[in-house]
């Protein structure tokens, strides 16, 4: 089947049920090759139903799904063939040794003998697994058993690696080794992963998407979310002297800024102030110059702050929770269909 397409994952108004429980409702996104995604959303949003039905473990009551083209609700064996999976909790026999369990999942792949070990080789060097290669599994940190999952996931060489919580349950050090290892992976294959850990996702990632109730919420870059949910800019200033002549000289240069908080610190003596409004490039360095030589005022530290992808995902989910409620209400009084009313439970 003819796989030169443009995406590598392309997915059309997905729509799961659990009974009445709707779990995923009209689920739109897309991948381009090469590109890594994060998949975001609080517990029990919609995401490994998401990634179970793009690997072929479930079916979706409406909607479409592709993988390299490949629809995958007529062809679930053929796409297997093109992705690699790591679940959450990613299950392992813990009895096998490491080099053993590769070579075991990769004649289940197909991989011939002679292209085997030379990706067993590969994969061992780039999950760093190289001195473990023949330790029994469960004598392993869950680090290494989750880069063992990557390993596996990635071994035959997929087009597509879909990860469902990669760095769950391991410390800061062992993140960032999960980290590096996924950044790795860029332009060699498309990646979606889901994730947690959002610092990560925003250093590792292209493009997030965010899911919540089983709707997609948000998706972009972290920049364009930054402009969508919390455009609004934030400076931290330390300063001595008079806050209502720092208010005037900001309203002079930039009448869109508000002061949010002020505060004193314990330990230096000097005012805290936070600042709010509209990015501009200009702000701090002019007001900087228009202090200069004034005893009225004397600033000490100027701070600029973007939001966090942390910031955005709670703005997105938030307005989203709102809409969705609603949804509910105006539905409680207006009901029509049963399942029309779960997918808002």
């Amino acid at each position: 089947m003819e796989t030169d397409v443009e995406y590598s994952i392309e997915v059309n108004h997905l729509t799961k049920y659990y009974g009445r429980k709707a779990a995923i409702q009209d689920v739109s996104f897309s991948l381009k090759k090469g590109e890594i995604v994060g998949f975001l959303g609080p517990n029990g949003s919609g995401k490994s139903t998401t990634m179970r039905i793009l690997t072929g473990l479930l079916t979706a009551n409406s909607g479409s799904a592709f993988i390299c083209g490949i629809p995958v609700s007529t062809h679930p064996e053929e796409i297997k063939r093109k992705i690699g999976y790591m679940p959450e909790n990613n299950p392992l026999p813990l009895d096998m040794r490491v080099g053993e369990y590769l070579r075991f999942r990769g004649k289940l792949k197909e991989i011939s003998r002679r292209k085997l070990r030379r990706r067993i080789e590969y994969v061992l060097e780039l999950c760093e697994l190289d001195r473990a290669r023949r330790r029994v599994i469960r004598t392993l940190s869950k680090g290494y058993r989750q880069r063992i999952g990557i390993a596996e996931a990635i071994l035959s060489d997929p087009e597509v690696a879909i990860m469902d919580e990669p760095t769950i349950g391991l410390d800061p050090h062992q993140i960032l080794k999960i980290r590096d290892l996924i950044g790795s992976l860029k332009r060699r294959m498309s990646v979606i992963i889901s994730s947690h850990i959002l610092p990560e996702i925003e250093l590792t990632c292209d493009r997030v998407i965010i899911i919540n109730q089983g709707f997609i919420v948000a998706k972009g870059t972290p920049r364009q979310l930054r402009e969508e949910f919390l455009p609004d800019s934030v400076y931290h200033l330390e300063m001595k002297g008079s806050i209502e002549a720092l208010r005037d000289k900001i309203k002079s240069i930039n009448p869109q800024l508000s002061l949010l908080t002020e505060g004193n610190c314990e330990f230096t003596g000097l005012r805290k102030v936070t600042l709010s409004g509209p990015w501009d490039g200009h702000f701090g360095e002019n007001l900087i110059a228009d202090l200069a030589g004034q005893p009225e005022i004397r600033l000490f530290s100027l701070v600029h702050q973007e939001p966090t992808l942390e910031d955005i995902f709670l703005a997105a989910t938030k307005r989203s929770w709102e809409v969705l409620s609603d949804f509910s209400e105006d539905s409680a009084q207006n009901p029509s269909n049963p399942r029309e009313e779960a997918a808002v439970e």
